[in-house]
């Protein structure tokens, strides 16, 4: 497999299904922040966390490839003549949304409850998890923008908003279990 093909030279990318667009449109802008997200998330699994964690975020980061897959298929073209997938692969799905709320509620049973707003911080993987929590929610802003353009599927919006719940609730917990200190934001007094 060729890695350069010279086809995006002046501008323009292929998606799936081969219409060309500019490098800076909105679908590839969604897509791309999920290929960033999918780096982040694969930083924090290479930390010293645990195996249980590192085994979700892996399942995570194949979500996220099938989910920019998704992104990157112009309604057009989802379907072939005869009526089948193009894709030809899983799609995310209401499994995968409710395995995630299932993971926020399990982390979140451990944990003390939250009294106010935590800043990121207090160690290098806590901070990792929130950055990408802030990638996702660009993610998922940048979708709900595509959305508005032309219809996405809502499993794509909901799988992100619940990811970026689920990335806050892993720092919280990677916090406790580091052993770090989970830094409360405190309004000063006016």
């Amino acid at each position: 497999m060729k890695i350069y093909t010279k086809t995006g030279d002046k501008g323009t990318t292929a998606l799936f299904g081969g219409t060309r667009v500019s490098k800076k449109h909105i679908r590839i802008e969604s897509y791309g922040t999920v290929d960033e997200l999918n780096s982040y998330i694969g930083m924090i699994k290479d930390q010293g966390i645990d195996e249980i964690t590192k085994s979700t975020l892996l399942k995570i980061q194949h979500e996220l490839f099938t989910l920019g897959a998704m992104l990157a298929t112009p309604p057009e073209k989802e379907t072939l003549k005869n009526g089948k997938d193009r894709l030809n692969i899983p799609k995310i799905i209401d499994a995968d949304i409710e395995f995630l709320e299932k993971e926020i509620d399990k982390m979140n049973t451990n944990l003390p409850p939250m009294t106010h707003f935590v800043l990121p911080g207090g160690h290098q993987t806590v901070s990792f998890c929130h950055i990408a929590r802030c990638v996702c929610r660009r993610a998922e802003r940048l979708s709900v923008a595509l959305n508005d353009e032309e219809a996405i599927d809502t499993n794509i919006l909901m799988y992100l908003n619940r990811l970026s719940d689920y990335l806050f609730v892993l720092a919280r917990k990677l916090t406790y279990q580091l052993k770090a200190e989970e830094v409360k934001w405190i309004p000063k007094k006016l």
